[in-house]
């Protein structure tokens, strides 16, 4: 209820949605029925006007048709070079949306928004690109045909017989800042098409002859004009909520009809449909909970609910709202929606209630203010196709009786403060039965103890004692008193309790909600979304729940794998249903009601993801409109979740599939060139000994048969490298794990290095006595020799390598150090990245050497490490464990 402050969580929201809009770009649509409207020609004169304002305006992408007007306004303007893409042959001229983001206009112009984008592209549609460009704070003036819309597809298919399969989600269309309407008559649109002015001439004729034809271009007006004006409306309700407008402003028709459990609601419903209709304006079936009104009875809640789902078969929309009384409430949604019209039905109260206590139609009627008030009389008469209400329980007497019970309890403590207190203040001692009847029991049970307790206090208290006789006419008006304090305080503990009994209530589906959305935002699998869904949800509506998802098998199941929660078999029929439909089916519903539970589509902007399904723990009872609210509300905000792990999953699977064509580029520009170098050497020395033999001198051919051997040897390196790299990644090396003596491995190592280091001092210092350690003595050796390898490259040829061993704990550590140029800063880990080359160094390598002496140290149960050499240099450390200190 509004109290003429602002609310709080509205203002809330608004800053936040300003923040965010803030850093965001503006997209502005311009809107058409069909091609050939005049969209790119509105779009292009607006870019022109705001560039002649001294704006950044930059033309993205425009259609190249051949249209003289259109083209000679692009002229003048800074226009983006397309983006060649080869696609089957053929060159495909497309939007450059990375040269978009670098230029980085003000504004941008983009056409056709509903675009496919060829493949091989960032985004897979344009409206994705233009998404993009938004978000990086760029402006984005688009065009968009009203038979692109998502949720107009179908009807814009059936109405031309022609299937659009380019379609733009309704959410983009709904978050533009401004979309204005080209439109043009359907008789000027086909002279323009017969003019040549928007297709050439034999695409023209035949364009007339299917798509535009005028009966089709009139619907799609129609449709076009709809869409806008439901634009603007939208816009209206936003203005006047954002500004706290209380005035009603009659832009447009909107009914409002009070739906309740009386049998009369289905004519109420039936006669809002009608007059929805002739008016064609949108219509909503509103019930009311009443704050401090007893909980409805199973059968009324089942007639509620039938009218209800009436309502909506009709085309309403269903709201639920609360407040202290029946008119208040109905205004403050009415003000709120902007509705015009308010149908009630009449009241069946007899004259003196209806004079005693008034009506809410009254009510109504009085404060009603600019809203017009049809009240419409109600048949008396079971809605048509109403399933069978529960039966309710009779009334329990055990509240009468404990009722009796509290007033006995009052008297014996006011009996023996008789003789201390005068009479009339041991009325105080009922009251507060009375005050603890209604807090504890109910209206019926507090209005007895009052009832009652006049009764023994006239009995036991008032002369003459011992009978109802009142001598004193005085203690009439005392008794009055006393019955109409305790029947009031009764009526007004029990409104009280109620009001408490339904906040909590609201609070408890608040919670839910909160609960509910905090922790889907937590986690990113389909699978812990069904585990929070299914925990939340149960304990907020007590009820049975299955979150069911598509697997790739094409079954449906659960998606929660931990615990026992798969549907009932028999329901299987009614989950598939609703996959297929999009649409609840199952118990309490019109659809499949024989099914054990309720189950609702999961659906988001792109398809269905899944369907939540719910049965009530106790036998036999449907979930009320309230529950299948906030089951519905619930639907909601797990599609969302499930929708945004599966584009996270997608997410990553484009990442993975980017790094791995990002690893295969840098191997194959690392590689290429190291295998090319030794494999040119090879191939020119052996062609000077095929082609020289005579000629060369014997010194000569020895040289050129060494140079041969160690550049096959370099590269019998090099593949081992990339053989073991591709086992490491694959998770296919295996160890042969054996106690080796270090001395041996160090020296088999510096055998096979033995022709690189020709000419270079190699200093080794290995203390006598080290025990032997548990390694796979190939795979050492071979992280022996790329350490060498790297200390020989980058350090010069005169300058001593230093390999030193030492046990440390139980492990033993290996060193390899040389005098070279060091490790420039900050590099010290990522030199053991796959394909990483430190910069500034005059020799480079493939860049996975180190990267595989990392794994298979690691492999070892190891690690490795480099540092900058006090003095200048680099030393590599590896760790592996010491054969005592592991079970062979």
């Amino acid at each position: 209820m509004s109290d003429g402050r602002p609310n709080p969580d509205a203002l809330l929201a608004r800053v936040a949605s300003d923040e965010a809009s803030a850093a965001r770009g503006k997209l502005k649509i311009f809107f058409g029925a069909a091609p050939g409207v005049g969209k790119t020609y509105a779009m292009l004169e607006a870019g022109r006007k705001l560039a002649k304002e001294g704006l950044d305006v930059v033309v993205g992408y425009v259609e190249p048709h051949v249209r003289p007007d259109t083209q000679a306004l692009v002229l003048g303007l800074d226009v983006l070079p397309r983006r060649s893409v080869e696609y089957h042959g053929r060159t495909i001229q497309e939007f450059d949306l990375d040269g978009a983001l670098t230029r980085h206009p003000q504004l941008l112009l983009v056409d056709e928004l509903a675009h496919t984008n060829a493949p091989g592209s960032t985004h897979a549609k344009r409206w994705q690109d233009v998404e993009q460009l938004l978000a990086a704070g760029i402006n984005v003036f688009t065009t968009l045909n009203v038979q692109h819309v998502e949720s107009l597809n179908d009807v814009v298919a059936q109405v031309t017989t022609v299937p659009v399969r380019e379609t733009v989600p309704d959410h983009v269309y709904e978050q533009a800042a401004e979309v204005e309407l080209v439109d043009i008559a359907p008789d000027d649109l086909i002279d323009r098409l017969r003019e040549g002015k928007v297709y050439v001439p034999d695409q023209a004729r035949r364009a007339i002859e299917n798509f535009f034809r005028k009966g089709n271009l009139i619907a799609l007006r129609e449709l076009s004009l709809r869409k806008t004006a439901e634009r603007v409306g939208a816009q209206t309700l936003d203005y006047r909520n954002e500004h706290e407008v209380a005035r009603i402003w009659a832009t447009s028709e909107r009914l409002l009809v009070c739906v309740g459990s009386g049998p009369g609601s289905a004519r109420l419903v039936r006669s809002a449909r009608r007059m929805a209709s002739g008016l064609r304006a949108p219509w909503t079936a509103l019930h009311v909970e009443v704050d401090g009104r007893p909980t409805a009875s199973e059968a009324d809640r089942a007639r509620l609910e039938e009218h209800l789902r009436l309502a909506e078969e009709l085309g309403a929309t269903i709201a639920v709202t609360s407040g202290s009384d029946f008119a208040s409430a109905i205004l403050h949604y009415g003000r709120e929606n902007n509705v015009t019209k308010i149908i009630v039905g009449k009241p069946r109260l007899s004259r003196w209630r209806e004079w005693l206590r008034g009506t809410y139609v009254a009510d109504l009627i009085r404060a009603s203010g600019d809203i017009d008030v049809y009240v419409i009389n109600g048949e008396e008469a079971p809605a048509k196709h109403q399933r069978a209400a529960p039966e309710s329980q009779p009334a329990s007497r055990w509240p009468y009786v404990l009722s009796a019970a509290i007033v006995g309890i009052c008297s014996l403590i006011a009996y023996p403060l008789s003789a201390y207190l005068a009479p009339t203040n041991l009325v105080m001692v009922y009251l507060a039965g009375v005050i603890a009847a209604a807090l504890l029991l109910g209206r019926g049970p507090s209005i007895l103890a009052a009832v009652a307790g006049v009764a023994v206090f006239d009995f036991v208290y008032v002369p003459p004692y011992g009978t109802f006789v009142v001598d004193d006419a005085e203690y009439l008006f005392t008794f009055f008193a006393m019955l109409a304090t305790g029947v009031i305080v009764s009526e007004l503990t029990t409104r009280v309790r109620l009001q408490t009994a339904a906040s909590q209530r609201r609070e408890r589906r608040t919670a839910a909600l909160l609960a509910l959305s905090r922790e889907l935002a937590e986690v990113s699998t389909r699978e812990a979304v069904a585990q929070v869904a299914r925990r939340i949800v149960q304990k907020a509506l007590d009820v049975d729940v299955w979150v069911i998802a598509p697997f790739g098998d094409g079954g449906l199941r659960s998606a929660d794998f931990l615990h026992d929660a798969e549907p009932p078999p028999k329901d299987a029929g009614v989950v598939k249903w609703v996959f297929e439909h999009r649409a609840a089916a199952g118990h309490g519903t019109d659809t499949l009601p024989g099914g054990e539970g309720t189950y609702l589509p999961l659906l988001t902007t792109s398809g269905i993801v899944g369907v939540l399904g719910a049965r009530p723990q106790t036998p036999g009872v449907f979930l009320d409109v309230t529950q299948m609210q906030l089951l519905q509300a619930f639907a909601g905000q797990v599609a969302g979740a499930m929708e945004r792990c599966a584009l996270a999953v997608e997410a990553e699977h484009v990442r993975m599939q980017m790094e791995t064509e990002r690893l295969r580029n840098s191997l194959l520009s690392t590689v290429s060139h190291d295998l090319r170098t030794p494999l040119a050497t090879i191939t020119g020395a052996a062609g000077l000994l095929v082609e020289e033999e005579q000629r060369l001198p014997q010194e000569s051919r020895h040289e050129l048969a060494l140079s041969i051997v160690d550049e096959a040897d370099r590269l019998n390196r090099l593949v081992g490298n990339l053989l073991d790299l591709t086992k490491l990644e694959a998770g296919a090396l295996r160890l042969d794990l054996q106690p080796q003596p270090i001395e041996e491995v160090i020296g088999i190592a510096l055998k096979r290095m033995e022709r690189l280091l020709v000419g270079r001092s190699v200093d080794v210092e290995i203390p006598d006595g080290l025990p032997p350690v548990a390694i796979d003595a190939l795979l050492i050796q071979q992280v022996l020799v790329n350490l060498i390898d790297n200390a020989c490259k980058f350090s010069p040829a005169s300058t001593p390598i230093e390999l030193s061993a030492a046990v440390a704990g139980d492990m033993l550590a290996v060193s390899v150090a040389d005098r070279g140029q060091g490790l420039t800063p900050g590099t010290e880990q990522r030199l053991f990245e796959k394909f990483f080359r430190a910069d500034g160094h005059s020799r480079t390598g493939s860049g996975i050497g180190l990267a595989i002496c990392r794994g298979i140290v690691e492999l070892h149960g190891g690690r490795i490490i480099a540092e900058q050499r006090p003095g200048g240099g680099a030393l590599f450390r590896f760790t592996v464990p010491l054969a005592r200190s592991i079970s062979l």
